[in-house]
């Protein structure tokens, strides 16, 4: 057991949570609670595809789940002075650079032999001041901030998956649109609120690579990571409002916590029923594949 430090649970308010969303929130509970740690709730909502009324649903959800959080829950967008502040640290350490590349110029682009596939090519990385000017002449859209990075590859462990290498290469860290990017926003937000725990769908374990070599760079701690397996539909794809009833007002909070201690192997069917019989070792490694009763 462990009293210092914080788990965290971070939903982005763009659509009511899923069966898929509500487990993973409730094993960042049970792994923070079994450590004795704090449980934070953040939502993330610096996109403008977000919206007040959802998270407060979310929220709502949560919270009928059984779900407890210490202290009220945070907000991306009451931040943003941070991620700037941030932003300029960098740049004014010579790390930054702009970027007018699009998805479709990278997916184009020419790759050094052997380069890790998605890595950034590195097309706008060492652009004359003339270039960088000829580049914002041709675009007519303000850039994008990219790292830079001396490695395209960075190691880190997790509870479920061992050792983990993954690709870093120069990834963004400023969008074109101004918002700070998944990967800053992320980082930052964990060292300012104290999380050295991050638990969160495996999907994003590919993220995790870029998010421990810029936390190095910053100084900060590297938290522990725990990915987890996802809820897949019928098909084996990705859980979606299309797979039927899905959400919390559509199963019920009973049958939903029903379901989520069977697909975990648990008798309980209360959150604080699962922590008590919660090992992290016995988690399930394969996706849940979730069939609507």
């Amino acid at each position: 057991m462990t009293s210092a430090g914080a788990g965290r649970f971070a939903p982005s308010p763009s659509a009511d949570l899923h069966i898929g969303n509500l487990r993973t929130a409730v094993l960042a509970w049970l792994f923070a609670r079994s450590t004795g740690r704090r449980f934070l709730m953040r939502v993330e909502d610096l996109d403008d595809r977000t919206h007040a009324d959802i998270a407060d649903r979310q929220l709502a959800d949560l919270a009928a789940l059984g779900l407890s959080w210490d202290g009220p829950a945070d907000r991306q967008t009451a931040h943003e002075q941070r991620y700037d502040a941030v932003v300029d640290t960098l740049n004014a350490r010579g790390l930054l650079y702009e970027c007018y590349c699009t998805r479709k110029d990278i997916a184009a682009a020419p790759r050094a032999p052997h380069a890790p596939e998605g890595a950034y090519p590195g097309t706008c990385r060492d652009l004359t001041q003339d270039e960088r000017e000829a580049r914002r002449q041709e675009t007519q859209r303000p850039p994008a901030l990219r790292l830079r990075t001396d490695t395209v590859e960075c190691t880190v462990h997790d509870v479920l998956h061992g050792d983990y290498t993954g690709l870093v290469d120069d990834f963004v860290i400023r969008r074109g649109d101004g918002v700070p990017a998944y990967n800053l926003a992320v980082v930052v937000d964990d060292a300012a609120s104290g999380v050295d725990q991050v638990v969160r769908g495996d999907d994003l374990l590919s993220s995790s690579p870029r998010q421990a070599y810029l936390a190095r760079l910053l100084g900060h701690p590297e938290p522990v990571y725990a990915h987890v397996p996802l809820v897949l539909n019928s098909a084996r794809a990705r859980l979606a409002k299309r797979d039927g009833a899905v959400t919390l007002a559509e199963i019920g909070v009973p049958d939903a916590l029903r379901q989520i201690a069977d697909s975990l192997g648990y008798a309980a069917a209360t959150v604080d029923g699962m922590l008590a019989e919660f090992d992290p070792q016995r988690l399930p490694r394969v996706p849940w594949v979730y069939r609507p009763r």
